[in-house]
């Protein structure tokens, strides 16, 4: 990967749907070569994707919460049942396993507040293996980008 490759990269994070011609343009390259090393970014696995980002708000998801999990165990059998049961859940849109004090870190989206509890209580408490619940409501949105720093 080279600094071209660094620089079209850098474009399609902050706009995935900007025209060939254009990103061509932008990272100075003729349009044919520019559209050949987005092919082998893709086919390299390097751009894995492409996505469109919603406003939380605007579709009724717009409480986040942050929760900590504890489980009784950290045997494989344990941990795979939990992440199995994760994946099923859209409400979770990140899941970490974490080093430290708590198993996994969870981001959630809902509604709002009654939302949230509702989904705690009907589903992250009630599957097997997990001890602790322990939720932190953000007050203020700082920072959130999925561009990574090329």
């Amino acid at each position: 990967m080279d600094d071209v490759d660094r620089r079209i990269l850098r474009e399609l994070q902050k706009d995935g749907r900007i025209q060939n011609t254009e990103l061509a343009e932008l990272v100075g390259l003729s349009p044919s070569p520019c559209l050949r090393r987005v092919k082998l970014l893709e086919e390299a696995g390097i751009i894995e994707r492409y996505v469109a980002l919603l406003n939380a708000s605007k579709i009724g998801m717009g409480l986040t919460v942050f929760a900590r999990i504890w489980l009784t165990s950290q045997d494989a059998d344990t941990v795979d049942h939990f992440t199995d049961e994760i994946k099923r859940l859209p409400q979770i849109v990140e899941c970490h396993l974490m080093a430290g004090d708590c198993d996994f870190i969870l981001r959630i989206v809902a509604a709002d507040l009654d939302d949230y509890r509702q989904f705690q209580i009907n589903h992250l408490t009630r599957i097997k293996g997990v001890q602790s619940v322990k939720t932190e409501i953000p007050m203020q949105k700082i920072k959130l980008t999925s561009e990574l720093p090329i």
